[in-house]
């Protein structure tokens, strides 16, 4: 049996009385997302990632992906989980019908990806890239690739990737030195990129990779790079793989964690160069890449959300089943469950508030991606586009730290056992570890955001959104007689009041004082995480509040325990995350002296 349940009731929660739902389902095209059809999907997903992706998590962590005579070697039944995958149509899940896409919104596909993360972070990788290279390629490819490569491509039946970096170049994308060169109708691209996730493998009949590379005569820098397509098979006239490419991965990195997913060194043009199509025009390919780089992003940090949740289940069960010392201030003296000890309780409620935060937090977003997408609007959408730009660095930063920081108490609650591998709670910490670190680290993140998001708009998006924010408490402080909502409205007062000067502070730094600025980055990024978690955690409790009302006129539709747990679950984040956000403004505004002070390398 799985240990691993998608949480389908609480996905369902969020994303009917907290993300917005039926705002989404009112959109263009979005009309048939009724919530029964959500829920069947969610339940339909949930059962692919419990029986068929999860028994397969410890099986790759194991056996690894292997490269054997130039070929990439998946572990036992990942060619078969794949093939099942895209039988079932879920690759296909948010993208145009008129390439076979089913249509729906991010809103779902954001949802259902968690599950696939949760059962089996390593496989969801290879989707996770696929699909944001349908994006790039619906955004920014001629009429002629996107007829080559979307239909195969939306359907999963070939899989993408993302060629940025290179063993010079790491984050510094200026000093990519790929080249491409002109022939007829086609480029010949040449050079190695690294850390090519699902860079090759055996679970497709093609893999499609995204490269940026500089064509002759290009300025140099990041305004020089382009963008190619190039297949792993070329394609033939009837749109099937033709001749193999000039590329091959040269090996396969050993990684601490997802040692299923195979993360290559690839080259290009060892011989006589490997055939690429240009996307646009050429010298953009960075404003190109961006496209799937904030797709990629946005699902990273879900991620995070997912390891939270599938460590969290694994540690909840053992504190359940593990039965040690009597309970506290009792003079029983038969042992207990460990989940009855207080510092196992905080633990817990510490892993289970930061999945339901990210949750949240990643389903809030996707929303609004999904109105600046669609909106009738064209005001709204831009409005809608600024929020959802705010927003990915912190989905990003904040939900992977939170999964990290979540499998690591994982191990804690299993105590000696969670050191042992075969309890699989060790797993988790070293698969969420690596989604810190790529599609732009959580520095660059933090820096993306005070800077891009928040200093060169002068703070209005943030300062407009923190506006918002407050617009609960006073609902909040309205639950007369409930000291849980009193608490949680005043917490969430201080830390709107501190997020609010904070991001003044850093809209003026950006252009007084760029360095001082960036040295408070990453804690910026926290407070904005938390605050905004707190907020939606906040929300979240409410509406459980008013289910419970519902339950006692006797038209309820959801598990009194199950809504109480919101209420407990904001109340602990507010008493033990929302209370920081004083001292974190205090560290934003004051605490990065030392770091821009430093003129010499520390000794």
């Amino acid at each position: 049996m799985s240990d691993y349940a998608a949480p389908v009731t609480d996905m369902l929660f969020a994303m009917t009385r907290v993300a917005g739902l039926d705002a989404v389902r009112a959109l263009p095209g979005c009309e048939e997302a009724t919530e029964e059809l959500v829920a069947q999907i969610l339940d339909e997903a949930g059962r692919f990632g419990a029986d068929i992706l999860a028994p397969l998590n410890r099986v790759g962590d194991v056996q690894g992906s292997r490269l054997e005579n130039g070929a990439v070697r998946t572990p036992d039944g990942f060619p078969d989980a794949y093939a099942r995958f895209v039988a079932g149509g879920w690759n296909a899940v948010p993208f145009d019908p008129d390439y076979g896409g089913q249509g729906l919104p991010w809103l779902v596909a954001t949802a259902v990806s968690e599950i696939w993360n949760s059962a089996n972070m390593a496989f969801a990788l290879c989707p996770l890239l696929t699909q944001g290279a349908v994006e790039l390629l619906s955004a920014h490819g001629s009429p002629e690739l996107k007829a080559t490569f979307l239909p195969r491509m939306v359907s999963g039946e070939w899989t993408g990737t993302m060629n940025l970096t290179e063993p010079q170049a790491g984050s510094d994308l200026s000093r990519v030195r790929t080249k491409a060169e002109r022939k007829a109708n086609h480029w010949r691209i040449g050079g190695q990129k690294i850390f090519i996730t699902w860079g090759d493998h055996d679970v497709a009949e093609n893999v499609i990779h995204m490269v940026l590379a500089r064509t002759p005569g290009a300025p140099e820098g990041i305004k020089g790079i382009s963008l190619f397509v190039v297949p792993k098979f070329v394609p033939g006239p009837d749109g099937k793989p033709g001749a193999r490419n000039d590329l091959r991965p040269l090996s396969l990195e050993h990684k601490l964690g997802i040692h299923a997913s195979p993360t290559a060194v690839m080259a290009f043009g060892e011989n006589d160069g490997a055939i690429g199509y240009l996307i646009g025009e050429e010298h953009r390919g960075i404003e190109y890449m961006f496209t799937m780089m904030n797709n990629a992003r946005l699902t990273v940090g879900l991620q995070g959300v997912a390891i939270a949740e599938r460590a969290y289940q694994r540690a909840r069960a053992y504190a359940r089943d593990r039965v040690q010392g009597r309970a506290i201030g009792s003079d029983d003296p038969a042992a207990v469950p460990i989940e009855r000890h207080p510092d196992v309780k905080r633990m817990l409620l510490f892993m289970k508030s930061r999945a339901e935060a990210g949750r949240l937090l990643a389903l809030f977003a996707a929303a609004k991606l999904d109105m600046a997408k669609r909106h009738a609007d064209a005001a709204t959408r831009a409005d809608q586009q600024a929020l959802v730009d705010l927003l990915i660095p912190v989905v990003k930063g904040w939900c992977t730290d939170a999964g990290i920081a979540a499998a690591d108490t994982g191990v804690q609650t299993h105590g000696g056992m969670g050191y042992i591998e075969e309890t699989g709670a060790a797993q988790h910490l070293r698969d969420a570890r690596i989604a810190a670190i790529y599609e732009g680290t959580n520095g660059i993140q933090a820096l993306d955001l005070i800077g891009r998001k928040v200093g060169r708009e002068a703070g209005r998006t943030v300062l407009a959104f923190a506006a918002d924010m407050a617009k609960l408490t006073p609902k909040l402080a309205a639950r007369h007689g409930e000291p849980d909502f009193a608490v949680i409205a005043a917490r969430l007062d201080e830390a709107l009041a501190a997020l609010v000067e904070a991001s003044r502070w850093a809209a003026d730094a950006w252009t007084r004082d760029a360095p001082a600025a960036a040295a408070s980055a990453m804690p910026y990024l926290r407070l904005l995480g938390t605050v905004t978690g707190g907020w939606l955690l906040a929300q979240a409790a409410l509406e459980a509040a008013q289910c419970l009302d519902d339950n006692a006129k006797g038209d309820g539709r959801y598990p009194p325990d199950f809504l109480r747990s919101k209420i407990v679950c904001a109340r602990f984040f507010a008493d033990q995350d929302i209370v920081f956000a004083r001292a974190l403004s205090r560290v934003v505004m004051d605490g990065g002296g030392a770091i821009a002070g430093t003129e010499t390398s520390l000794v």
